[in-house]
């Protein structure tokens, strides 16, 4: 019976058709996971992943260089910056684009006689302070004359009146700011505007920097306007410019790359110490006070004869030997022979001794010496005693510069002295982070930069550090008669 039933279940499924293995539910799924690379090993996933990010990239990198042609995209905004042909409508369009430019921003500028109606205004609607005297306004007194001003000068003064400029100044308890702050501040801000615009005019590439004979074309163009060189004559102009034009990079281009920022220029104290030659000079201010300050036609022509007194064969540049003359030889020998080192170019011959100081390096020696608290200035004399040029001066540099002090502080009759001391001296008053070497971050830091490296490499430094007390002493006898 049950065998007969069994006989008759196997004939059935031999007559039934058998599916084929791609129909099959867990075939396909086997070779889904396969063909995903889920049942792969983790070392042949891992070559699968490469191969696909490298074909990505590949790709990628394709259709980049299909778009960008031959050349890089990182060239493309170099390219737009080529300077157009000269005489071509480009350029003829960029030269108006920047003189409307200009012109729409110097007539949003207040004149000299908008500026005295602007000081009338506020004299006459402030109020004396009864304790001090001064002249002084409240907030409410600054909106009127601010309405005031609007009225008699236009909407160019607006700009001044801001709630937030009110809030710059130094207020009394009773909220009230003087009124003479505010005017120069005033003042000053037409006074940089115009000279950035004047600055821009100039700027020829309109790269927002200043190549040296466009400063020195911006420095000819002020000479009428300040009061104390008028009287320049007509052949020193060029020299004078030349001059001038120097400190303005010696400060605004650290890295001497022959071009100064225009803002950093506004910013820095070389523009406001040349402002200062506006001012009418008085009969008691002597040659010394004019000379210390660079821009002054004192100083200029100072500058040129000291040059000229120092070069005996007239050939228009400096030798080692000459150089030694300078501040009548009190500058030791090690420095001279590491200022030509690093701050000196080799002469187009090649030859050992064909290195000789132009006038444009002598400008940069005489400013850093005349400016050696400034950090450009230390920077410049800080890379002379940097002896081995490892950004750092250790007790054998110490000793080493000051050996040659030394011996021209003994040589003019003064007393002995120890080297280590001195060394510990300086030790002391820098206070380097590392105690085994000074750094040039040590020196600014310490604010005695300038003293330190003239006690290095001037033996009349030395001797005024040595006679400090005795020097303020003799400066504080005349103030007290």
């Amino acid at each position: 019976m049950y065998s007969e039933s069994s006989d008759g279940e196997s004939h059935d499924a031999a007559q039934r058709k058998i599916p084929p293995a791609s129909s099959m539910l867990w075939v396909r799924n086997l070779r889904r996971f396969i063909g995903s690379g889920a049942g792969l090993g983790s070392e042949a996933l891992m070559e699968l992943e490469t191969k696909r990010i490298l074909l990505d990239i590949f790709r990628e990198k394709q259709q980049k260089s299909a778009e960008a042609g031959t050349i890089p995209s990182f060239y493309k905004k170099a390219c737009a910056r080529i300077k157009p042909e000269e005489g071509s409508i480009s350029q003829r369009v960029q030269r108006l684009a920047k003189y409307r430019f200009l012109k729409k921003q110097s007539d949003l500028l207040l004149n000299a006689d908008d500026l005295d109606a602007m000081w009338v205004c506020l004299r006459e609607n402030c109020v004396i302070d009864d304790a001090t005297g001064a002249e002084k306004m409240n907030y409410e007194d600054f909106c009127q004359i601010a309405s005031v001003c609007n009225e008699q000068i236009g909407p160019k003064c607006r700009r001044f009146f801001s709630p937030s400029n009110f809030m710059k100044f130094e207020k009394d308890e009773s909220g009230r700011i003087a009124i003479l702050p505010f005017y120069l501040y005033v003042m000053r801000t037409v006074s940089l505007t115009q000279a950035r615009i004047d600055m821009s005019e100039l700027d020829e590439d309109s790269d927002g920097f200043l190549q040296p004979h466009e400063m020195e074309a911006y420095i000819r163009g002020l000479i009428p306007s300040l009061a104390q060189l008028r009287d320049m004559p007509s052949a020193f102009v060029q020299m004078y410019c030349r001059i001038a034009a120097h400190k303005f990079f010696f400060f605004c281009d650290p890295h001497r790359r022959g071009k100064a920022c225009i803002k950093k220029v506004l910013l820095s104290n070389c523009l406001q110490e040349l402002m200062e030659l506006h001012q009418e000079t008085e009969e008691e201010v002597t040659d010394t006070e004019q000379a210390e300050n660079w821009f002054s036609l004192t100083s200029a022509q100072r500058i040129c004869d000291m040059f000229l007194a120092l070069d005996k064969d007239m050939n228009g540049t400096l030798s080692k030997q000459e150089l030694r003359e300078y501040a009548d030889g009190t500058l030791t020998e090690i420095f001279i022979e590491r200022v030509f080192d690093e701050h000196v170019r080799r002469g187009k011959s090649g030859g050992g001794n064909s290195r000789e100081m132009d006038f444009e390096s002598f400008l940069d020696f005489v400013l850093a010496l005349e400016n050696k608290d400034t950090p450009e200035g230390l920077t410049y004399l800080f890379r002379c005693c940097d002896l081995q040029g490892r950004g750092y001066l250790t007790t054998a540099d110490i000793h080493s510069l000051f050996r040659d002090v030394h011996q021209k502080w003994i040589e003019g009759g003064n007393y002995e002295l120890c080297i280590e001391d001195v060394r510990d001296e300086i030790w002391d008053m820098v206070k380097p982070a590392d105690p085994l070497k000074i750094t040039l971050a040590d020196l600014l830091a310490c604010k005695q930069g300038g003293t330190v490296a003239s006690m290095l490499i001037d033996v009349r430094g030395f001797w005024a550090h040595d006679n400090r007390e005795n020097l303020l002493q003799e400066d504080e006898e005349p103030e007290e008669e």
